[in-house]
């Protein structure tokens, strides 16, 4: 007799909750989808970069480190292959992406050396362009975190919980995009 009436409870809360059926799997595309868009400015900054180094390298013949790393951690992150249900295999990718980020950042910390190299409009060019692609990197993490949010809040609020673990068995949470305070770091420029 129990279990009927926790069946017939069961049906009312699908009644009832007709419409957020279908949003695990919903909520799990839209994952999927701001993933790949995150991936797409990463990789839209992985392409600027070769152009920048050649560009800076052109002005800047003494700065073989800088290049060297920029370079070498580009092809690491380029490499990677992450699944975004891994949290450990998240977690690394965003720790490469921070090493990155601090690597260009000493990349366009090397121009303040040369005037002539700041002048120029190649550039100044791939400069604006990294810059707005850094911009658009940020708004993709922030869409991302987003959207993590409410597929896990679907997983983890009732009726949704019962509801998703009776259709959507093989769900689980997702982990976020999280940075590591040792990786908040201001990257440091030292020119002796």
């Amino acid at each position: 007799m129990k279990k009927i009436n926790l069946v017939f409870l069961m049906l009312i809360a699908f009644l009832i909750n007709g419409c957020m059926i279908n949003n695990v799997p919903k909520y799990d595309e839209e994952v999927k989808a701001k993933w790949a868009q995150l991936m797409n400015e990463y990789k839209r900054r992985a392409d600027l970069i070769p152009n920048l180094v050649k560009t800076v390298k052109a002005y800047a013949k003494h700065e073989d480190k800088v290049f060297t790393e920029v370079t070498k951690l580009r092809s690491q992150v380029a490499h990677m292959k992450v699944d975004i249900n891994n949290a450990k295999e998240l977690q690394e990718y965003i720790a490469a992406q921070q090493k990155l980020s601090s690597a260009l950042a000493r990349l366009l910390a090397v121009s303040e050396r040369y005037p002539d190299l700041k002048a120029s409009k190649n550039f100044l060019m791939l400069q604006s362009q990294l810059e707005g692609t850094e911009n658009r990197i940020a708004v993709a993490r922030r869409d991302y975190i987003e959207a993590v949010k409410r597929y896990n809040l679907e997983l983890r609020t009732i009726p949704n919980k019962w509801i998703a673990h009776l259709l959507y068995p093989d769900a689980k949470i997702k982990p976020t995009f999280t940075i590591d305070q040792k990786d908040m770091k201001v990257p440091e420029v030292n020119f002796n």
